[in-house]
């Protein structure tokens, strides 16, 4: 992955603290980057949790984005978004909506409007063959139940404080389609079928590493959608790029340029320091610090761009 050589990028100003809540998960997908499952045991402890909470107290950063495996399963997800509203924090919820109705997560929708949680959840398709491919059977119906639930609560409606996203995975290995066109046919099929609302639709590039990776190598296809990656880069994406402005946390609490370099185990680069903690850098400027890069940097930059708030063009 170090074939090509991605452009030097240095990091902006702090906006986002984006913490993996643990790797456990209720579902298993195909293009998980994270490698999430039911048999992970990794969750973040509350110690941790105390550390996240003491940052975002003398950081200024506004947006807190809690993703895992179901960052819902994690026993002090509630106390922590809690805890961040109450000093004025955002917080964004990646939520798988399977999750939602799962044994001992009872009333969890309602905690989160109450909390005015902002809700980004994974719906790779509006087809429930595709959605059932990628992310198990049965999955698109009871995803459908979940955002029927929510929008009786009042997300993805009129309400702004109640946003509920939606993310767009390709089935393989292609790059997404413009995320504009593809929303709208999102809004017309979950609208005219189910009478789902919803606020935006993002659509993500799926990376070539974790269980998507195997799967790539597995079929032989791993260096042709690298080359394709590589030749669809766009250099105006480059300062888009959600590295530039968010700190990606583990769930040991170890800090990461983004969740993809946390996957493949690329620290953030501090002098003297070859692992920091999210304990070392209260009260640190991270401008101008050179961002971790690797070939798989290519999976943001390619076509219309691709974050954790979806395309960066079109």
């Amino acid at each position: 992955m170090q074939q090509y050589g991605f452009p030097a990028t240095q990091r902006g100003q702090l906006d986002t603290l984006q913490v993996n809540l643990g790797y456990r998960c209720n579902q298993s997908c195909l293009h998980c980057h994270v490698n999430a499952g039911p048999q992970r045991s990794e969750m973040m402890s509350r110690e941790t949790v105390a550390d996240v909470l003491a940052f975002l107290e003398v950081s200024g950063v506004k947006q807190l984005d809690l993703t895992g495996g179901a960052p819902e399963l994690n026993a002090h997800f509630r106390g922590l978004v809690m805890r961040a509203r109450e000093i004025g924090v955002h917080v964004i919820d990646r939520c798988n909506l399977t999750v939602l109705d799962e044994p001992g997560q009872e009333g969890l929708a309602e905690f989160l409007a109450h909390q005015q949680v902002e809700i980004t959840a994974s719906l790779p398709c509006y087809l429930e063959d595709n959605v059932d491919r990628q992310r198990g059977k049965g999955v698109f119906k009871r995803s459908i139940a979940a955002l029927r639930r929510l929008n009786a609560l009042g997300y993805g409606k009129d309400d702004a404080r109640l946003a509920l996203n939606l993310v767009y995975n390709p089935q393989g290995a292609v790059l997404p389609p413009a995320q504009a066109g593809l929303e709208a046919d999102y809004r017309r099929d979950l609208g005219g079928r189910f009478d789902i609302r919803f606020t935006r639709l993002y659509t993500l590039a799926n990376m070539p590493i974790q269980r998507f990776g195997s799967t790539l190598v597995s079929m032989g296809k791993f260096n042709e959608y690298m080359a394709l990656l590589r030749g669809a880069h766009r250099d105006d994406n480059v300062d888009g790029v959600m590295c530039r402005s968010l700190l990606s946390v583990d769930w040991q609490g170890y800090v990461y340029d983004c969740d993809f370099n946390q996957m493949l185990g690329l620290p953030l680069a501090i002098e003297g320091n070859k692992r920091p903690h999210l304990s070392d850098l209260i009260g640190r400027d991270l401008r101008g610090n050179q961002i971790a890069v690797r070939d798989h940097c290519y999976g943001c930059t390619a076509g219309n761009g691709s974050s954790c708030g979806g395309a960066l063009r079109g």
